[in-house]
């Protein structure tokens, strides 16, 4: 690795850390309901949206209440965006006169916007229209990304309350998440980002004269539209000169502010961030990549500051932190290495300064390596999926590092809210664990732990193993599965077992080799991203309710602090050991063994 590459990762690292804390902080407040600047001004709004929804804030939900609130609203938002996509060529603001897009792709793009995963099947320049771009996909990503804070914030509400049975209200926390929070950060850096040349406008796609004219040959058509044939059978063809390009345009800056902030990741455009009229230039860049883990991080120091000590938030936020530097030192040097493949046959793939050489397929030349390495750690470290390289010209071992951060169950920072829940359930286990081997009762923030929290806890570790590893063997053992990866052996496997891993874990990323916009793909992806959001969220609420019933216990000679350096090493030690054991068998079969055959090759010339 280069000085610059240290540089670029020790900027990204310290900047996101120093941002941690006065964040942190004023959504403390916020969720606290402490008058901050920002709720004096946006307080009528709150009142007005509660007035018109017929909401009383002040009546507090049961565990149970709560889910089923989070559920209907949930489930009206996928039937929203389901309706949008089958009905978009009759709706206003299609300025292409985009079709209607099929059942199985709206099913599946409706699950994964509700879900907070943007795992996309299709192009977004040539599939959506700039209504379902704005009204479905862009509110989803406020509305579900404010979903999964509100979940967190009821979780930390059962740690601080005693025997009650109440929670707090879901349209108010998701309210506040939405209208304090997301939208303000939205509104700034949507700003930052048109002035750095992301494209927002209603305006038609454009057309540009070409410096030089391009010619091509393909099939020629008849009146019918079938392609001519000659006395052979052999197609007839013509030349074609193109002396124009069309330019995809429209209100992207404004989605992709939330896509990053809310983790969604879902692109405006095909090729997500690498677009340049999404992600232009290397300001762009970073300021995108440190808002996908802003709130996830922010949110640590939430935490310890609403269960009264902040040394628990910083717990929490040093084991996330260590283990996403560790695999970021795992990705960029193995994408500066190159293919050794290629070496044996003479190419130059030194990396210097600039960031030129080494594995440079699929990245762009205006970020480079370390840029793009870096941005695959983050964007699968969080729920995110946004990409600026394709993850499928990684090397094996570059691109098992995104891959083995989402199947670890993306709590390494994580999606909004979603990430610090599914931390605590692994804070749960491990103090469980612990708490066995001293004789002990297991307590984690002055409450016990007892059978039903680890039944719940459980049951949040092992559902996205079961949905990821479940659909990838069914997906490689049947035609229609298979008939859709293009690339054999190990890389093909790799490539399927990315896209579950993604889906089940509400990523959203992919290995691009695999053609998932398919009825096979669309139904088991859209079933796995549902299964793994609300197999989560609900158990996590059913904790909650758990856990604020109960009564605060003192703290003893037993008891195993939970902010110490000992407990840090405890917790990632749990959170490896279970992506360890649960995937390590199926990466062999992947990215591991095609590691061997690239070294293999390169060792044989």
């Amino acid at each position: 690795m280069t000085s610059n590459s240290f540089f670029q990762i020790a900027l990204y690292v310290i900047t996101l850390l120093a941002l941690a804390k006065p964040l942190g902080w004023y959504m403390a407040r916020v969720y606290e309901d402490e008058p901050v600047w920002l709720n004096r001004v946006l307080a009528p709004f709150e009142a007005l949206i509660y007035r018109a929804s017929g909401v009383n804030p002040k009546q507090e939900m049961r565990w149970m209440d709560y889910a089923i609130a989070m559920l209907v609203f949930n489930l009206l938002g996928f039937l929203t965006v389901f309706a949008l996509q089958s009905w978009q060529a009759f709706l206003p603001f299609n300025p292409q006169n985009l079709p209607n897009v099929s059942a199985d792709s709206s099913f599946n793009t409706a699950a994964s916007f509700a879900t907070n995963t943007n795992w996309q099947g299709y192009g977004g320049e040539t599939t959506m229209s700039y209504l379902t771009q704005m009204l479905g996909l862009t509110v989803q990503n406020f509305v579900s990304a404010a979903a999964g804070m509100a979940v967190l914030v009821a979780l930390i509400r059962g740690f601080t309350r005693r025997k009650a049975d109440i929670i707090g209200n879901f349209w108010v926390d998701m309210t506040r998440s939405t209208l304090y929070i997301l939208m303000p950060l939205s509104l700034v850096l949507a700003l930052v980002l048109v002035g750095q040349g992301v494209v927002q406008t209603f305006s038609p796609y454009q057309s540009v004269s070409l410096v030089e004219t391009v010619s091509y040959e393909q099939p020629k058509l008849g009146v019918d539209g079938v392609a001519l044939q000659d006395a052979a059978g052999k197609p007839v063809m013509e030349t074609v000169k193109v002396k124009e390009q069309t330019v995809a345009v429209g209100p992207a800056a404004s989605q992709v502010a939330i896509k990053q902030l809310g983790t969604n990741g879902g692109g405006f455009f095909n090729v997500n961030s690498a677009h340049p009229l999404e992600n232009p230039t290397p300001l762009s860049n970073f300021l995108e990549m440190l808002a996908i883990l802003l709130i996830p991080a922010a949110l640590c120091y939430s935490f310890g500051m609403m269960v009264g000590d902040t040394r628990q938030g910083w717990a929490i936020l040093a084991a996330m932190t260590l283990v996403f530097v560790a695999l970021i030192f795992v990705a960029v040097p193995a994408e500066q290495s190159g293919n050794p493949a290629l070496a044996a046959l003479g190419v130059d793939q030194s990396v210097n300064a600039d960031q030129t050489g080494g594995n440079m397929e699929g990245k762009e030349t205006r970020f480079g390596i370390t840029n793009s390495a870096l941005w695959a750690v983050v964007t699968t470290a969080a729920s995110n999926g946004s990409v600026n390289a394709m993850h499928d010209s990684f090397t094996p071992i570059g691109g098992m590092a995104p891959m083995w951060l989402m199947q670890l169950g993306e709590v390494i920072f994580g999606g909004v809210g979603s990430g610090l829940y599914g931390m605590i359930m692994f804070a749960i286990v491990a103090v469980f664990v612990s708490g066995l081997m001293i004789g002990r009762t297991p307590e984690y923030l002055g409450k016990k732990i007892e059978a039903y929290e680890m039944k719940m806890a459980a049951i949040t570790i092992l559902i996205p193993p079961l949905v990821v590893l479940g659909g990838t063997a069914l997906a490689v053992m049947v035609d229609v599965g298979k008939s859709s990866v293009f690339n054999p052996g190990a890389h093909g496997f790799s490539e399927v077992l990315y896209a579950f891993s993604s889906a089940g874990n509400n990523n959203g990323s992919a290995f691009g080799g695999l053609s998932a916009n398919t009825p096979f793909y669309n139904a088991m992806l859209g079933l796995a991203m549902l299964f793994s959001r609300y197999w989560l969220a609900v158990p996590v609420l059913a904790i909650a309710g758990s856990l604020a019933a109960k009564k605060i216990v003192p703290t003893g000679p037993g008891t195993l602090p939970t902010h110490t350096p000992l407990f840090v090493v405890l917790l990632i030690g749990t959170v490896l050991m279970v992506g360890a054991l649960t995937f390590i068998p199926a990466l062999a079969l992947g990215p591991i063994v095609e590691h061997l055959q690239m070294i293999g090759v390169a060792s044989a010339k």
